[in-house]
């Protein structure tokens, strides 16, 4: 008996400071970006927005002024909700120059049939229907490339270039004013990213509920830290523009398409490798006439199954593929912003030696509390340890409530505490699956489109977020 409990005192306190040590880390991580956001919102309205009035929809042109706009919009297997998403699209959109490429596949009828009769319905007009000649699902970027060469024939035949490429998917629910910043800032910046809003549900407040919770952090605080610190700025994938000329610069420089093929995360690498040509990337968070956020707002995964296997693609294309795919380069902003990319898979690892480490030392103390011994001690070090992880964890717990208040009322704000739990046990799950992929990936497997199931809202007027 003595031999175990001295096994699993020697396990708790080797769990426990290499948990502390990697939490410690990535702690000060955190709350460096915290710093340099809260001094660089200071500073801006201090100085610039005490002589300037915050700029809104009320400040853009009419619609229609900027164009015109192609809208990607590449489906697979989506006739669930890809007729209620372009009906929105059309009716927000009625006023704007804007040509949406939907890209289906031959082997996916019910889709085709959906775009088809929506068509019929509302007019070929704006809408242009794109079959792949290959079945699908082939890759997004296959997909999304197939786009690019339609787009190229319509200017073609239309003799008019495109001002502006944006990318959505079929579950989004756009924002009316969107196209118009996007045609205002397109033209400057390389890259114009909008806010990502997860939608509240009911039905998984939980599971769904903890993406509302990363996304008003990462799209109200992380990438607005790292625009303003000139590192490149990843692409979310949906809600981002990219101006026509610098998107076309890398599709030369790549034999013809734009997005890469070989990719899982193919929006991503195309905002870094925007930035490694010297085009910069935006972040904008404007609101409208009634004083909302302007932003794309799409249902994300509500079941344990889906989020995992969402979270585990990302973690491979960006964190494992992506660091063989786009190395190190640049300053040591961009050096910086990339280490923080990729740290997900080793957070997840350290994770789960923080969890094995606490569930040690409480088995530990059942143990001596039964045998009436003493309680074991813990070494030197590690009450310290544990102590400076404990602040830096209830401070990013604030921190995470602050932007979740600021976006979804303090109803969300407060779940957001128990959440990070769900986050990190999906985090720890992800990551295996992640591993398991790259591992078969490295083995000669193609990596491939592993898409969940999409949802839309009933009315999008009535969007919680």
């Amino acid at each position: 008996m003595s031999l175990g409990l001295t096994a699993l005192e020697l396990m708790r306190n080797e769990l426990l400071l290499f948990a502390g040590i990697g939490l410690l880390i990535g702690g000060l991580d955190d709350l460096l970006i915290d710093l340099i956001y809260v001094a660089r919102r200071s500073w801006r309205s201090l100085t610039v927005y005490s002589r300037v009035r915050r700029m809104t929809a009320r400040d853009l042109p009419p619609p229609g002024m900027a164009g015109p706009i192609a809208v990607f919009l590449p489906a697979w297997d989506e006739s669930a909700v890809i007729a209620q998403m372009l009906s929105g699209c059309l009716d927000k959109w009625a006023r704007e120059d804007v040509q949406i490429f939907v890209g289906v596949y031959p082997n996916d009828q019910p889709t085709i049939d959906a775009v088809t009769d929506l068509i019929a319905e509302r007019g070929k007009g704006c809408v242009t229907l794109v079959v792949h000649d290959r079945p699908g699902p082939t890759t997004k970027a296959d997909c999304l490339n197939m786009l690019w060469r339609a787009l190229n024939r319509w200017e073609k035949g239309a003799r008019r270039d495109a001002l502006v490429v944006v990318l959505h998917d079929a579950e989004d629910v756009v924002h009316p004013d969107a196209l118009r910043v996007l045609g205002l800032l397109a033209p400057r910046f390389a890259l114009v990213q909008l806010p990502v809003l997860p939608l509240t549900t009911a039905r998984s407040p939980w599971i769904a509920g903890h993406y509302c919770d990363e996304f008003a952090e990462a799209h109200g605080k992380s990438l607005w830290v790292r625009e303003s610190l000139g590192a490149a700025l990843p692409s979310a994938g949906v809600g981002c523009g990219f101006n026509r000329a610098a998107l076309g610069r890398i599709a030369a420089a790549r034999g013809g398409t734009p997005f890469d093929e070989a990719s899982l995360t193919e929006d991503y690498e195309l905002g870094l490798r925007l930035g490694e040509a010297g085009g910069r990337g935006i972040l904008v968070r404007m609101r409208d006439a009634q004083g909302s956020l302007i932003a794309t707002r799409e249902y994300f995964p509500d079941t344990l199954r889906a989020a995992v296997r969402q979270k585990a693609r990302w973690t491979v294309g960006i964190a494992l593929a992506g660091w063989d795919r786009l190395g190190w380069s640049g300053s040591w902003r961009e050096y910086w912003m990339r280490l923080r990319d990729r740290r997900e898979a080793l957070a997840a690892v350290v994770l789960l030696a923080a969890y094995a480490g606490l569930a040690s030392a409480v088995l530990l103390a059942l143990a001596d509390r039964l045998l009436g011994r003493a309680p074991t001690p813990w070494p030197a070090p590690l009450p310290w340890l544990l102590v400076a992880t404990l602040v830096l964890a209830l401070w990013r717990m604030l921190v995470r409530m602050i932007f979740v208040w600021r976006t979804y009322g303090p109803g969300q704000a407060l779940l957001s505490v128990p959440r990070t739990l769900i986050a990190n046990i999906i985090a720890i799950m992800a990551a295996r699956r992640a591993v398991a992929i790259y591992i078969r990936h490295l083995r000669g497997h193609d990596l491939a489109w592993d898409k969940t199931a999409h949802r839309f809202p009933g009315d999008s007027s009535s969007a919680e977020a």
